[in-house]
């Protein structure tokens, strides 16, 4: 089973991921941050990585340290569980429909991070949530996971619906990227014969 952990502890945030990434979407998440814990939920689930976020940060200051660190922490421990990634799908991409709304996903497990990231929030918070942080949250998810990731809403009204769509949209294209392909199962999905090198 493709799983990992990763710990990181700085003065701002004490943070502890394990994913398997051949599970069936368990989870059990804590961040101290409400709505962003629903979204790593809806990660897990759609994507069928059983993961486990355990996050205490400087909430006193603000959410910005949780959020971003819990992107890098995840991120480590994704590229960590993948290994040398043989045999994986590598690309995909997704709509997804929620009400009003459609986000497309695309992805490729490439070893070079990338992110575009377009949705015209039109609130600067859900909640008592700061828009602007679900960018921090992706990048710092793709860059250290060695992600291409692009996500973008292409149309929507509801705010909560627009980033909740970006989360599944997200889950299921990387369910089917790092998906093996029984055709290539002892290979690297790359002319190079490596990824991320």
């Amino acid at each position: 089973m493709r799983s990992a952990s990763v710990t990181r502890t700085t003065k701002e945030t004490d943070i502890a991921v394990t994913v398997a990434l051949d599970g069936a979407g368990t989870y059990g998440v804590s961040t101290g941050i409400g709505f962003f814990d629903h979204m790593l939920e809806q990660l897990s689930r759609h994507s069928l990585i059983d993961l486990t976020v355990r996050a205490k940060g400087d909430l006193h200051i603000d959410q910005h340290h949780t959020v971003e660190d819990v992107g890098i922490a995840l991120g480590l421990a994704l590229k960590k569980a993948m290994g040398d990634r043989k045999g994986i799908s590598r690309y995909a991409d997704v709509h997804l429909p929620m009400d009003e709304t459609l986000t497309r996903c695309a992805v490729d497990v490439s070893g070079r991070p990338f992110l575009v990231f377009k949705i015209p929030f039109s609130r600067d918070k859900i909640g008592d949530f700061d828009t602007e942080l679900f960018e921090e949250f992706f990048r710092a998810f793709a860059f250290n996971a060695g992600l291409t990731l692009h996500v973008e809403t292409l149309y929507g009204v509801n705010n909560h619906h627009m980033i909740e769509s970006a989360f599944k949209a997200t889950a299921r294209a990387l369910r089917s990227a790092l998906a093996v392909d029984p055709r290539q199962a002892g290979s690297i999905p790359s002319t190079k014969g490596a990824l991320g090198d």
